[in-house]
């Protein structure tokens, strides 16, 4: 079950009518792209290119796409930074929830709406501030790839494979493998496998896919790792942490992977890993098994995410990171539970 208690902002038609009279559009994704941001914004991207508008597709760090989901780039359509105009006639943030999570490409939201351009929101986080001029956003949805899909149906497009596997993509990542997925989102993945998806060698690529330099990475630091049982309102908290050092040996990708392994632990009620990004700064990854809102706890520190999964930025040592961490989950509101499922969870 979702929690329909908080609203959706869910115009398909008047959103369609905007991509149909567009021709000039600018897609942005969020810092660190994962497989539905990225995915979602090619997929809409493409949709568009091949309608005959001028399309460009960006995201502020890295300074290059990840190597797991270069293959979702059939079309070329990905720019760096530099490429991205001041303003545009249509931007559209796609699985962004507030635009800090743009980083340095911030700016164009506020450039766009002085130039008298349009901004578009496309985004399932329920903590989505609305700061376009036009939303499709639904928290409700387990995945923005979701959102996408629907609003091509509306625009009519037929899907191809590059589009279905870009959407595939944000899928089944976004639902831990369809574990947090309901009837319709299968019935939609259905489709894209029959537009043509290889779900095996996708999945391998955007998700099983490591260097051997990973393996090392991986001992280093799950040597961190520390488990606090008291932690998390009695729940229990497990935690490592990458250094940069460590990260410095593989790719982001290899960093990003390291909380799928660490939230593994049975005896926590939430996993949370630590990276490094600048001295006296960390990204941390929060994971809950569903009884502690995580996104309540990354929203306390400036970031967000979903309830199961979300993230934040925090400063100082590793020990004062994690005093933080500790404070925002021992303020986190439980989830309520019904027959020993989650029914906030999508």
């Amino acid at each position: 079950m979702r929690d329909m208690s908080i609203p959706a902002q869910h115009d398909l038609s008047g959103v369609a009518e905007l991509l149909r009279a567009a021709t000039d559009v600018t897609l942005l994704a969020h810092v660190r792209p994962d497989a539905d941001a990225l995915g979602s914004a090619l997929a809409l991207g493409r949709a568009l290119h091949l309608r005959g508008a001028t399309v460009r597709v960006s995201f502020a760090v890295p300074g290059q796409t990840p190597e797991s989901l270069r293959g979702l780039d059939v079309a070329s359509l990905i720019v760096p930074v530099a490429e991205v105009p001041a303003s545009s006639s249509l931007l559209i943030c796609v699985d962004t929830p507030s635009p800090s999570r743009l980083g340095s490409l911030a700016d164009r939201i506020e450039a766009t709406r002085a130039a008298g351009g349009s901004v578009l929101v496309i985004d399932h986080h329920a903590s989505n501030l609305r700061y376009g001029t036009h939303h499709l956003v639904d928290p409700h949805a387990e995945a923005t790839a979701v959102l996408v899909l629907e609003l091509l149906d509306e625009l009519g497009v037929p899907l191809d494979e590059p589009i279905a596997r870009c959407l595939y993509a944000g899928l089944v990542t976004d639902t831990g493998g369809f574990r947090r997925a309901t009837p319709a989102t299968h019935q939609a993945a259905a489709r894209l496998l029959q537009a043509g998806v290889d779900p095996e060698r996708l999945t391998r690529e955007i998700i099983d896919d490591h260097p051997f330099a990973w393996l090392p990475m991986l001992s280093k630091v799950l040597g961190t790792a520390r488990l606090e049982p008291e932690s998390a309102q009695g729940f229990g908290l497990v935690h490592a942490t990458v250094s940069a050092e460590a990260s410095a040996m593989v790719r982001m990708e290899e960093t990003e992977a390291v909380v799928d392994v660490v939230r593994s632990t049975r005896d926590a009620e939430v996993a949370a890993v630590l990276k490094e990004q600048a001295p006296g700064e960390w990204t941390v990854s929060l994971r809950a098994l569903g009884k502690i809102d995580v996104s309540a706890a990354a929203r306390s520190l400036g970031g967000g995410g979903h309830r199961l999964a979300s993230g934040a930025t925090v400063y100082g040592t590793v020990e004062e990171a994690l005093a933080q961490v500790r404070n925002a989950l021992s303020a986190a509101p439980l989830i309520e539970l019904s027959a020993g499922r989650d029914v906030q969870e999508r």
